[in-house]
């Protein structure tokens, strides 16, 4: 399918003013570009944060959005405990916020009928691997162990997330597999970064004038991982750093074995310089015997998550995500 129109025209745009130059200004750049590109408020039941201990016991912020039409006053020892999709925000790692995604999380929860809990891990690279990965994955485990408190189904719970927060929840599938972790019900993986190999197809096609660039990525993974400085800096790292990249927990692609894992869907941007490692994922779970849903959002580019004030259109990652969370998670 060519690109969307509307996409395309957003696209064209002049870019306003001198490009950011340092990550404090890519940070505040991104918040609010993207904010921009978000519509109007969508209505839910309710919004309640707390903290999590995250990785070290660092407290953790969650946010949970308990979709529409839910019980405004939940009453665990009354009302029916509720699914949940525990959601890492995208933004390479390194950029980001609760605050950021509150819009597409709040969409999210009415698409799949569950509460999104949106764990606010700390970024790259001022925390580096394994820290995010590790703050999400304490916080899902939080989660789990306080379902009941939480008024939520402790054997409907789903990770999920998009791009680096795909990666995310991928990861955080494997370490509950690896370390007899909370049981998962489903992983949500929207458009995930995967692994560092800037070789496919997808990265040469669309390296430059979607949205996402390889350059972008190249820093996102460099901002991520350690290096040899990193290294000197910090006397509990890990003494080979290098294994950094190629930690199936870094780069899920990597796993020697997807076996195990819970049910998955993977959905994709067609004009995305991440498009193949997400097909190439789905083909992996598959072969490793987990079932699977993969599908390509026609005409999108990376981030739609965030473009429904920009294209219509960007309304299919949303239904085509509620459709496989209410039906893996017998949601009404």
């Amino acid at each position: 399918m060519s690109l969307d129109p509307h996409i395309a025209a957003w696209l064209n745009q002049p870019a306003g003013g001198p490009a950011p130059a340092t990550l404090a200004e890519i940070r505040a750049a991104t918040e609010s570009g993207l904010r921009a590109q978000h519509g109007p408020l969508q209505e839910v039941a309710w919004v309640k944060d707390f903290n999590a201990p995250g990785h070290g016991q660092h407290p953790v912020r969650v946010r949970a959005y308990a979709p529409a039409g839910a019980d405004e006053t939940p009453d665990t020892a009354e009302t029916a405990a509720l699914p949940a999709i525990v959601f890492a925000h995208g933004g390479g790692w390194c950029l980001g916020s609760l605050e950021l995604y509150d819009n597409p999380c709040r969409a999210l929860a009415n698409a799949t009928g569950c509460v999104v809990l949106s764990v606010d891990y700390r970024l790259a690279p001022e925390h580096k691997f394994p820290v995010p990965l590790e703050d999400f994955y304490g916080a899902l485990c939080w989660i789990s162990a306080h379902a009941e408190l939480l008024g939520l189904d402790r054997e409907r719970i789903a990770v999920g997330g998009d791009s680096a927060g795909g990666n995310l929840a991928a990861a955080a599938a494997l370490l509950a597999r690896d370390r007899n972790g909370p049981p998962l019900a489903h992983q949500l993986l929207i458009y995930p970064a995967l692994e560092a190999d800037f070789s496919t197809a997808s990265y040469k096609e669309f390296a430059q004038g979607y949205s996402l660039t390889r350059d972008i990525m190249q820093f996102c993974w460099s901002a991520y991982l350690r290096d040899d400085a990193d290294a000197d800096a910090d006397a509990n790292a890990d003494a080979d750093v290098d294994a950094d990249a190629a930690s199936p927990y870094a780069a899920p692609l990597r796993a020697v074995s997807l076996a195990g894992l819970p049910p998955a869907t993977v959905l994709v941007s067609e004009y995305d310089p991440l498009r193949d490692e997400g097909e190439s994922y789905a083909r992996r779970l598959r072969l490793d015997g987990v079932e699977v849903r993969c599908e390509r959002l026609d005409g999108m580019v990376h981030a739609c998550i965030h473009m429904l004030g920009v294209t219509p259109k960007a309304r299919q990652l949303f239904d085509r995500a509620g459709a496989a969370l209410r039906t893996a998670l017998a949601i009404a």
